[in-house]
């Protein structure tokens, strides 16, 4: 078995805030009417991107997605399954996706949803036109109130002994483990320690050692990489929040909910403007400095 482990220093969610934010999401949904397949919400917009494909809004085992237009025949399918809706203990969805040769379902399960207890993920992958080898599964739970507890602990006491957030993953090849733990650190930041085990499945253990041993080191910067990667998104998204409450909270939700996201502009990468850079500024050099065996005469 190989062992990898990472720690990152992230900027803190308020906590306040993510419950109210998360209250006034499911609020606006359960509101929410439809209307030709169209999801509106409370003010009567519609929600972006999401319509009524088949059975009742909000009733068990209605089916949500985003219809193509005439003619459109999209690479990526996507169908979304509403499982339960009981806003005041849980909600519960299903996503299937197919890509690419690639069947996806992902269930999502979240408990008291107005005041967030646990969030639980599954995900279940085939080719099916492929074996064994092309099926794999994880399944994945946070435990929002042993996060919140770990992170109400003084910064000089230890870590919480179990770790709130725990991932695993099965492959015919191989079983991972991840295991995700946050500190509270003095200046008000969160230190999270994130740590993964790999090991191979039956008669293949010796061969997977053999090959974690020789691949230990990719397998180990990829991770670190990787984590740091999320630390990044994590602060990016922090930054783009509101911090608004209320009605004003409220707001701005829905016009997340009912706007289309506005594209990034991409941006224009170092060696392209290592490029251009000299050739503009040798194009101004030839156009103010004089030159030629008549500069000085004009």
């Amino acid at each position: 078995m190989a062992r990898y482990e990472h720690t990152v220093t992230v900027a803190a969610l308020d906590r306040p805030w993510f419950e109210e934010a998360a209250s006034t999401v499911v609020d606006l949904f359960d509101a929410s009417r439809e209307q030709g397949g169209a999801i509106l919400l409370p003010d009567g917009r519609p929600v972006h991107g999401l319509r009524l494909l088949k059975g009742r809004h909000l009733q068990s085992g209605a089916q949500y997605g985003e219809a193509p237009g005439e003619g459109e025949a999209p690479e990526t399918s996507e169908t979304t399954v509403l499982r339960e809706w009981r806003p005041s203990r849980t909600v519960e969805v299903e996503s299937l996706m197919a890509e690419e040769g690639m069947a996806l379902r992902v269930g999502v399960r979240l408990r008291d949803p107005r005041a967030p207890r646990a969030l639980e993920v599954s995900l279940d992958g085939h080719n099916p036109k492929g074996g064994s080898l092309y099926r794999f599964s994880g399944r994945a739970k946070a435990d929002l109130h042993a996060w919140w507890a770990a992170l109400d602990r003084p910064s000089s006491a230890p870590p919480a002994a179990r770790a709130p957030v725990i991932g695993k993953a099965v492959h015919r090849l191989g079983k991972a483990r991840l295991t995700v733990t946050p500190h509270p650190a003095e200046d008000g930041t969160w230190r999270v320690r994130v740590v993964l085990s790999v090991r191979g499945r039956w008669l293949l253990r010796p061969v997977g050692a053999v090959g974690l041993f020789f691949a230990r080191r990719p397998i180990e910067r990829g991770f670190r990489e990787a984590v740091d990667g999320a630390a990044e998104e994590w602060a990016e998204m922090l930054a783009e929040l509101p911090s608004l409450h209320g009605e004003a909270l409220r707001a701005e939700i829905a016009d997340a909910l009912t706007e289309p996201p506005e594209p990034r502009e991409p941006s224009e990468p170092p060696e392209s403007r290592e490029l251009s850079e000299p050739s503009e500024r040798s194009e101004s050099a030839e156009l103010s400095e004089p030159s030629g065996p008549g500069a000085k005469s004009l």
